[in-house]
């Protein structure tokens, strides 16, 4: 993409650390940058780690109310105007969860049900993609059905010991990413991302790679940044991710989304 003439025609925008700061709205600002891309003609696509439940206020506050979002770091595909999933990409957490205990005997594990909320063993902070019904349950019965994403906190460990564990960790069909700030991770059905999601929608468009955009601030970005033509990272994202992207914008508070939409839009 040829960012100092052509307008992006797919733009990927992560939402917490990204369009807004986690319990914040988006900014005024950021939402009429969006808009108009949108009216510019632009496909605007929310992809972010958070539910479908938790995703909607974010799409009524950037007025989206039609095209995609892509939820739960790629494994969930929503059609904003139907307001229901079209595709959900789940597995079988039981092999993680039996493995991860091993490691982990404290671990607590969450995860999502696609449109209600979520099953859990316990409380774990950051949970503010938790809209919906947040439900306690034991270990086989969180194990007992298939879901498109599995949280995990170590609340005693560290990162580094965490990060040193999880070398050992070998359980088919499956791929993590961690958490940029403590000793969790988050693990989806192999081959699953942000990324991956977003290719899919690309071909349906028929929109050449070249034409896309990707806003992003987390380590769940990574191959979203890697697969847009021109990749953006916030300035309060991690140091490793601003060495991959091909800028760095300024933070979240200072509207960092908004400064690059509005040099085309």
């Amino acid at each position: 993409m040829d960012v100092d003439r052509e307008p992006p025609r797919l733009i990927a925008l992560d939402v917490d650390g990204t369009l807004l700061k986690t319990g914040a709205p988006v900014t005024d600002r950021v939402a009429a940058a969006v808009r108009s891309a949108v009216a510019f003609g632009a496909h605007v696509v929310v992809s972010t780690g958070r539910t479908v439940v938790s995703t909607r206020p974010v799409l009524a506050e950037l007025g989206l109310v039609r095209g995609h979002a892509v939820c739960s770091n790629g494994a969930v595909h929503i059609d904003i105007e139907a307001a229901e999933p079209t595709a959900v990409h789940t597995f079988d957490p039981r092999p993680a969860v039996t493995a991860l205990r091993d490691l982990f005997p404290d671990m607590i594990f969450t995860a999502e049900q696609v449109g209600s909320g979520f099953w859990a063993t316990g409380m774990s902070p950051g949970e503010y993609y938790a809209g919906g019904e947040y439900l306690v349950v034991d270990h086989h019965t969180l194990c007992s059905v298939p879901t498109p994403r599995l949280n995990c906190w170590w609340p005693e460990g560290s990162v580094t010991e965490m990060h040193s564990l999880l070398e050992t960790l070998a359980v088919p069909n499956i791929s993590w990413v961690y958490g940029e700030f403590g000793p969790w991770l988050t693990i989806a059905r192999r081959g699953v991302s942000k990324g991956w999601a977003l290719e899919q929608l690309r071909r349906a468009l028929n929109i050449p790679r070249k034409a896309t955009l990707a806003i992003g601030d987390g380590f769940n970005d990574r191959e979203m940044f890697a697969w847009a033509g021109h990749s953006v990272a916030m300035a309060n994202a991690p140091a490793e991710l601003h060495a991959i992207v091909d800028e760095v914008t300024a933070d979240v508070t200072a509207d960092g989304v908004a400064d690059v939409l509005e040099r085309w839009f």
